[in-house]
C-alpha cells in the first residue's frame, strides 16, 4: 500500500538536475584544472617523485564516490547559486598569486585546491554545498604536505628510540639523530622518520571517522588518535629495530628487511586502531525499522525543473575570476624574467685568504651562481659560502623545506641551533646558528638570506620579501649566505670570529650582492 504525502509535501526520490545544468556545472568544476595546468603539475610531480604523496592519485576518485554516495542530496537541494562565494574564490586566487611571487609552492596548491569547495558554494549554494562538506573538503589531502614534519620526527623517533633502548639496559653514545650501540651504529634519517605513517594515517583516519561515526566528538577523537598513534608507533618500530639487529649482531633488519618490518608493523598498529574504533560505530543510515513509511521532504525543497535561472551567470562568474589571477601572473612572469645569466660579483674581502678546513657544502637545491672562499680571521679560520639565485622556480629555489646546512643522509649533521642577533651592513637580522659535526670534528655556521636587497634569516619573511619585489616587478633575485669556523664546544671564541668577519667583510658582501643584482 502506497502512503499519498499530505499537501506542501513531496516525495524526495524527485526529478535530478537537467543536463544543460548538470553541463554547466561540470565545465565551471573542470576549467580550473586548464587554467591552474603549472599547479596540478607541480602536484602530479610530487606524487611521481615521492612514496610519501602517492596516495593523492585516489584522493579524487574517493571525494567523487562520497559525493556519488550522497547524489539524492542533489533533488533534495537543488543548485542555488549563491554570489557572495565569489568573494570567497577572489581571495584564494590573491592568495595563489602571492604564492606564486613568493614561489611557495604548498600555499599555491593548496589555493589552489580550495577553489573547488569554494567554485561548489558558489554554484549549489550554502545547503547543497554544506551537505557535500566532507566529500569537497577531502580534496585538501591530494595537496602533498608534510615535509616540514621531517625534521621534528626525526628527532623525536631519536630521543624516543635512545630513551628506549637505554631503558632495555643497553649502553647507548648518541650524537645527534645519530647513535652508536656496542654492536653497531644507527642514524635516524628521513625514510625513519614516519612522516609517511603519520600522512596515511591522518588520512585513513579521517575517511574512517567520517564513514563510521556521525557525533563530531566521536569522529574528532579518533582522528585525534590518528595523529598520535602513528607518531608513537613508529618510534615502537625504530626501537624494534634497533633491537632486532642489535640482538642478532646486525645481521637481522639492516637492509631490505627494515623497510618491510616497518609497513608490516604499522599496517598491524592501523588494523587494530580501526578494529577498536568500530566498537563505537554509528550507521550513518538510519535502522529500517525506524524510517518512515514515505520518504518526504517539504514543498520548499523541491527540485526546480531545468536550469536554475542564476546557474548560467554564476558559471561564468566562476570562469571568469578563477581565469584572471593566472592571467595576471602570466604577466608578472614575463616581466620579472631576467635574461642575463648571474654572475657573481667579486667580493672584496681584506682578510687574507687561507686553505679550507672542512669538506662541508651546503644541502641546497643548485644556485645560479656560487662562490667559496675560507679566510684567517685572527687565530682562526672563517669560510664563506654564497648561492645566488635567479629566475627562480620549484626545481631552483632560495627558500624551500629541501635546503638544508646538512642532507639528513650527508656526512656531516646538524645536533644544534639558535637564533641569533646580528648585523649585516648596518642592518639587524635574526640569523640561523647551527653546529655540525662529523666524527672527525665540528663547525658553527650561521646562515642568513640576502632577498632583493634585504637581509633576513626567516624564511617566512625572506619569501615575503621575494613576493613584493615580484608584485613591483623588481624580480627575484636571492642569496643564501653562510659563514663557518671550527668549532671546539668554545662557542664564545667561535662566535667572536664570526662576528669579527661579519663586521669587518660585511659591506663588501653587501655590495657584491647588490652589483650581481644589477647585472
Amino acid at each position: 500500500m502506497f502512503l499519498k504525502p499530505p499537501p506542501g509535501v513531496i516525495n524526495a526520490t524527485a526529478a535530478p538536475i537537467s543536463r544543460q545544468a548538470t553541463f554547466l556545472i561540470v565545465l565551471a568544476l573542470l576549467a580550473p584544472f586548464l587554467l591552474y595546468l603549472g599547479t596540478v603539475r607541480s602536484i602530479v610531480s610530487v606524487w611521481n617523485s615521492s612514496e610519501t604523496f602517492a596516495h593523492g592519485y585516489v584522493i579524487l576518485p574517493i571525494s567523487l564516490w562520497l559525493v556519488w554516495r550522497r547524489r539524492e542530496n542533489f533533488s533534495l537541494y537543488p543548485p542555488k547559486p549563491w554570489p557572495p562565494a565569489l568573494l570567497l574564490l577572489a581571495v584564494l586566487g590573491a592568495g595563489w598569486l602571492a604564492a606564486e611571487l613568493g614561489e611557495v609552492q604548498v600555499v599555491s596548491q593548496y589555493t589552489f585546491v580550495a577553489m573547488f569547495p569554494v567554485a561548489a558554494l558558489a554554484l549549489f549554494g550554502p545547503r547543497l554545498a554544506g551537505s557535500l562538506t566532507f566529500p569537497l573538503l577531502f580534496l585538501l589531502f591530494a595537496v602533498p604536505f608534510g615535509e616540514i614534519f621531517v625534521a621534528p620526527l626525526i628527532q623525536f623517533t631519536a630521543d624516543f628510540t635512545v630513551w628506549a633502548v637505554r631503558a632495555t639496559g643497553i649502553p647507548v653514545l648518541r650524537s645527534g639523530t645519530r647513535f652508536e650501540l656496542p654492536t653497531g651504529s644507527w642514524s635516524v634519517v628521513e625514510a625513519c622518520s614516519g612522516v609517511r605513517y603519520l600522512i596515511s594515517s591522518i588520512t585513513l583516519g579521517c575517511l574512517y571517522a567520517y564513514l563510521t561515526y556521525r557525533s563530531a566528538m566521536r569522529r574528532a577523537l579518533f582522528i585525534g588518535l590518528s595523529m598520535i598513534v602513528p607518531v608513537i608507533a613508529n618510534g615502537l618500530r625504530a626501537y624494534m629495530i634497533v633491537m632486532i639487529g642489535h640482538l642478532s649482531g646486525m645481521e637481522l633488519a639492516t637492509g631490505v628487511d627494515h623497510i618491510i618490518y616497518g609497513w608490516l608493523f604499522f599496517g598491524l598498529v592501523m588494523f587494530v586502531m580501526f578494529w577498536i574504533g568500530s566498537f563505537w560505530r554509528e550507521d550513518i543510515a538510519p535502522h529500517p525499522a525506524a524510517a518512515p513509511a514515505a520518504a518526504a521532504v517539504p514543498a520548499s525543497a523541491a527540485p526546480a525543473t531545468g536550469t536554475p535561472p542564476r546557474l548560467p551567470a554564476m558559471v561564468a562568474g566562476v570562469l571568469l575570476v578563477c581565469a584572471f589571477w593566472p592571467a595576471l601572473a602570466l604577466v608578472g612572469e614575463r616581466a620579472n624574467h631576467n635574461p642575463a645569466p648571474a654572475r657573481l660579483a667579486d667580493i672584496a674581502v681584506t682578510a687574507p685568504r687561507t686553505s679550507d678546513f672542512a669538506d662541508w657544502k651546503p644541502f641546497y637545491m643548485t644556485p645560479d651562481a656560487r662562490f667559496h672562499q675560507a679566510y684567517q680571521v685572527g687565530n682562526l679560520p672563517v669560510s664563506l659560502t654564497v648561492l645566488y639565485y635567479r629566475n627562480q622556480n620549484p626545481e631552483k629555489n632560495l627558500i624551500s623545506s629541501v635546503n638544508r646546512l646538512a642532507g639528513y643522509e650527508d656526512r656531516w649533521h646538524e645536533v644544534d641551533s639558535t637564533a641569533r642577533s646580528e648585523t649585516v651592513a648596518g642592518t639587524p637580522l635574526s640569523l640561523h646558528e647551527g653546529i655540525l659535526r662529523t666524527p672527525d670534528g665540528a663547525l658553527m655556521v650561521w646562515a642568513f638570506k640576502w632577498v632583493g636587497g634585504h637581509y633576513t634569516g626567516s624564511d617566512a619573511v625572506g619569501k615575503l620579501w621575494q613576493a613584493a619585489n615580484k608584485a613591483m616587478l623588481r624580480g627575484d633575485d636571492g642569496a643564501a649566505v653562510m659563514l663557518a669556523v671550527p668549532y671546539d664546544r668554545d662557542k664564545e671564541r667561535a662566535r667572536a670570529a664570526l662576528h669579527r668577519f661579519l663586521a669587518e667583510q660585511g659591506p663588501a658582501l653587501d655590495q657584491a650582492l647588490k652589483t650581481t643584482r644589477t647585472h
